[in-house]
């Protein structure tokens, strides 16, 4: 006897509509199998929009001077325009970037060379000309008189660009900044003899340079991290040459030696074990700002080099604070 005629209509009906979505859970399955296994970077880009979109950001992108921008921008008032360091690019402010836009305008570059930004063959990438690009990129944009806040390399670079046109930068966050005195540490003697912490070839590279950089490590699925592998390889050359200007006398005190010329408010914001820009940095930060009208100065503890990723709310909250104050 046929019991599934014998069933009431609903039942049937519950039955068809159960196999459908056990038939599409499977198909999902296997597409997202087969894509981690042979196609991680879509994931990696689906997790990324998701991110973007969560933060209420746009992609988009402009000619400015010899380099095409692309960028994150989103929310509304008074403008930030946050920069990121080296070998990063700007999805590291992702994690921060919803708690931001709430409150207010936040714009998020490539820099020029990194990501999606374009890159010149042959042309210096070193924080004074990445300075000079970034006046050319808040010049086209129209984004005078912001807060400029710059991590790590960025850090250097944001600085040198607000030193050299302090009319046109409201308040500066310097984070883990490069570019400042510090107590050499076991990163910068390993970088000064030539060896780049931040290149990898394999996964175990990439839990060393990770290492370097958070407190507690991300933990990253294998296959995603292939796609980090592959991108640091292809980016190699570049990569060992930006890292090789930086090694320079004029870059390692690149903003160091512009402090005096910092006239606007400013923020340096550390975490307390830094491994890469040792927290002494902070108090050459603040011994050198002769001219800056306010100092405000903000340690963390549990987190390493990345501040906004390690502790994005607590990140959020100081510069809100900093913000808000001027």
């Amino acid at each position: 006897m046929n019991t599934s005629s014998t069933r009431p209509l609903w039942q049937r009906l519950l039955i068809r509509r159960l196999k459908f979505l056990g038939i599409l859970a499977a198909l999902i399955i296997v597409v997202l199998g087969g894509s981690y296994a042979f196609a991680p970077q879509w994931l990696l880009q689906a997790k990324t929009w998701h991110e973007v979109m969560n933060a209420q950001l746009e992609k988009r992108a402009v000619q400015a001077g010899d380099t095409r921008w692309v960028y994150y921008e989103g929310g509304q008032g008074p403008t930030i325009v946050l920069v990121h360091g080296f070998a990063a690019r700007k999805e590291v402010w992702l994690k921060v970037a919803p708690l931001l836009t709430a409150h207010f305008h936040v714009v998020i570059p490539d820099l020029p060379g990194w990501g999606e930004s374009s890159r010149n063959p042959g042309a210096s990438y070193n924080i004074d000309n990445q300075a000079d690009r970034l006046n050319d990129f808040i010049q086209t944009l129209h984004l005078q008189h912001a807060l400029i806040v710059g991590h790590s390399m960025g850090g250097a670079i944001a600085g040198t660009y607000a030193a050299e046109h302090p009319q046109d930068v409201a308040q500066l966050a310097l984070i883990d900044s490069f570019g400042l005195q510090f107590k050499e540490n076991a990163f910068a003697k390993e970088a000064m003899s030539g060896k780049d912490p931040f290149v990898y070839d394999d996964r175990a590279g990439f839990a060393r340079a990770n290492a370097w950089a958070f407190e507690k490590v991300p933990n990253i699925p294998g296959r995603f991290i292939d796609v980090f592998v592959q991108d640091n390889v292809k980016n190699r050359a570049f990569i060992d040459n930006t890292f090789n200007e930086l090694r320079e006398n004029s870059q390692v005190l690149s903003l160091q030696t512009r402090l005096d010329k910092l006239t606007m408010p400013v923020l340096g914001m550390w975490c307390h074990d830094d491994k890469i820009i040792d927290i002494s940095a902070l108090e050459s930060l603040r011994s050198g700002l002769a001219h800056a009208p306010s100092i405000s100065t903000s340690i963390m503890n549990g987190c390493n080099h990345m501040p906004q990723m390690e502790k994005p709310e607590a990140f959020a909250q100081v510069l809100t604070s900093f913000m808000l104050a001027h």
